[in-house]
């Protein structure tokens, strides 16, 4: 109590001690705004520490875990926002649950197909083994002999084909696409599949939910239904699945399975060029793919099943016994390995192979590729090939649909350039071709880009091929594109303007999250 000397209250109450009003308690707007800035700037605070740690424990490559350091840690919120949403590789509690039923089936499936993997590596170099060796430790799947395989470069060939191939189906016909595209001959497929429908066969069509969203509501997605056709669009999105998986994982595959017994793969979508993106600014897409006759067409047909039970929720099992999915008679003398690759495989399995087949070539390495955003790993591994006297030469369109990766691949090319890779830029059209040859005896081929989406993100499919006799005709291909290409001139790359190096470098720092 404070008195005075006489005994009265400071208040003049004598006597009495002071009690305070209980208005003295209430929030004035002052220290009200100033408690929620404190609570606001903890929630922050706690926020950005729990995260940063969060993206250190997952070991990320450097690069990567620097990326998101940087997002986290200079944009308040909006760092955990963007990161919550893009940077987990979330598959959903469902999806997950039904990969733990798969295992086990599909794990008796690798055992049987190990047992019938006897290829005479004597006859191929030493290099083909050792590949083959790390791709079926990264993935599972073991080089299968005997296959015969025919490389298609012109899309009207594949349409042509595949059209046959449908109509002579006694059985199953299945796909797997990332863009279904209305118009043209890719219309003539859809018939196909309904005639096929109409004779009994069993049709299932898988494709991308975001690359094929157009289609999905079409008039011709109707009618496929409406025969019988099973179609099913792969990873939905929707705001309300943000919280429980990641929106921005896709199906990236192109895989046509017949009857077991033929099947296709490599980087041309269910799209008929003259129909798709012309209103995009580079020109007509420019794909290859490959027809499989022999015992991988078993790997594409189990890769396909395993997709379609994960989408759907049907038992592997019940799905091999209607999938033709058996062993197959040999039918050339090609060795093949698919080669299945996606966030829901062991890390980096495809990263893996990839270097491997970069750090194996002696004499010359050939990359075709629309999008390439290395990481750091790749970029060494592509220069030291150059520095080590391999003739090096890398792709890609002179123009391509995405203003990041435009600029990200920027910053990289002359990199290349200055240590002696030859970097082509082609000008007929968007070069959407994926492949890589490694100098006589292996070929990479298939969906794969050279960008983190593809190694990290997308689920993909990649044919390493063990044989002198493809990987000529995949360089012969490979080179009717560097003859309608441009050399990248280093000292026009040095001369461009101030502005875009700034904006290229920029963008390469957002490189390992595109």
């Amino acid at each position: 109590m404070l008195t005075s000397s006489n005994g009265t209250s400071q208040h003049g109450w004598p006597g009495q001690d002071y009690i305070p009003s209980s208005k003295a308690f209430l929030p004035t707007p002052m220290n009200l705004a100033g408690w929620i800035t404190a609570a606001v700037f903890t929630a922050d605070l706690m926020i950005r520490v729990g995260l940063s740690v969060r993206v250190i424990m997952r070991r990320l490559p450097v690069g990567a875990t620097m990326a998101w350091l940087v997002i986290v840690l200079l944009f308040p919120f909006g760092g955990a926002i963007i990161y919550l949403l893009i940077g987990e590789l979330r598959l959903g509690n469902r999806r997950a649950e039904r990969a733990a039923r798969l295992h086990g089936p599909y794990q008796a499936w690798l055992n049987d197909l190990r047992q019938r993997a006897l290829i005479d590596w004597e006859t191929l170099s030493p290099d083909c083994r050792s590949l083959a060796h790390l791709t079926e430790a990264a993935v599972g799947i073991p080089a299968l002999p005997s296959n015969r395989v025919q490389l298609m470069g012109d899309w009207r060939e594949v349409f042509r084909h595949l059209i046959a191939d449908i109509d002579d189906a006694k059985r199953t016909c299945h796909m797997v696409f990332y863009i279904w595209h209305l118009g043209g001959m890719a219309d003539q497929v859809v018939q196909a599949l309904i005639r096929a429908a109409g004779r009994g066969v069993t049709c299932r069509v898988l494709i991308d939910y975001v690359g094929s969203r157009g289609f999905l509501k079409s008039n011709l997605a109707r009618q496929l239904l409406e025969a019988k056709v099973q179609l099913h669009a792969a990873l939905p999105g929707g705001l309300f699945r943000i919280p429980f998986a990641r929106f921005d994982l896709r199906m990236h595959r192109k895989i046509v399975v017949i009857d077991g017994r033929v099947a296709y793969t490599g980087s041309q979508n269910m799209v008929d060029p003259r129909h798709f993106k012309q209103d995009a600014g580079v020109g007509q897409w420019i794909d290859a793919m490959i027809r499989i006759e022999g015992p991988a067409v078993e790997s594409l047909a189990i890769t396909f099943l395993e997709d379609w039970a994960l989408e759907t929720g049907a038992s592997l099992e019940s799905l091999e016994e209607s999938g033709d999915v058996h062993p197959l008679t040999p039918r050339g003398n090609t060795a093949i390995q698919i080669v299945p690759s996606g966030p829901a495989m062991p890390g980096d399995a495809m990263k893996r192979v990839l270097l491997a087949a970069i750090y194996a070539a002696k004499r010359k390495l050939i990359l075709t590729t629309p999008y390439f955003v290395p990481d750091e790993v790749m970029l060494t591994a592509l220069i030291s090939a150059a520095q080590r006297g391999v003739e090096v030469i890398l792709v890609v369109p002179a123009r391509v649909d995405s203003f990041l990766v435009r600029y990200a691949s920027g910053a990289f090319k002359g990199d290349l350039v200055e240590v002696g890779v030859q970097v082509m830029l082609f000008h007929g059209g968007l070069l959407h071709t994926k492949s890589v040859t490694v100098d006589d005896e292996i070929s990479l081929f298939g969906s794969l880009n050279l960008d983190p989406r593809s190694l990290h993100l997308n689920f993909e499919i990649t044919a390493a091929i063990y044989d002198a006799n493809f990987t000529r005709r995949l360089r012969e291909l490979q080179w009717t594109y560097i003859t309608s290409s441009t050399t990248l001139d280093l000292d026009s790359w040095l001369a461009r303007p101030a502005i875009r190096r700034l904006g290229e470098n920029a963008a390469r720092l957002l490189g390992p999250l595109l």
